[in-house]
């Protein structure tokens, strides 16, 4: 009914829900593309690193989909708080890239 009153139509394209599995791959991307740029994981918390899209053509020309922002700041500092809860495989991913678990303040 609303569509032929207000001429609306259903939008085909929806946006893609992401798995957890994705999210971490994503995060995981940003951590590594931080650690290249700064050598360390030591991210101010309000922090966001930009991802360029993955596999796309960049450029004007390209036209490439705008970077993807990723608060990794605050990602990495709730993944130390939640470390216990991680499989090996993510702390060992993270491990490779330095990562520094204990906070300033726990750190003794």
């Amino acid at each position: 009914m609303l569509a032929n009153v207000l001429g609306l139509t259903p939008d085909d394209e929806r946006p893609v829900k992401r798995t957890q599995e994705d999210k971490w791959a994503l995060n995981l991307r940003a951590a590594q593309q931080y650690h290249a740029r700064e050598g360390h994981l030591n991210v101010p918390r309000k922090h966001v690193e930009r991802l360029e899209p993955e596999g796309r053509p960049t450029g004007p020309q390209g036209g490439a989909e705008e970077p993807q922002a990723v608060k990794l700041g605050m990602v990495l500092d709730n993944i130390r708080k939640r470390a216990d809860k991680l499989t090996e495989q993510r702390r060992a991913d993270l491990d490779a890239l330095g990562m520094r678990w204990a906070g300033k303040r726990d750190a003794k």
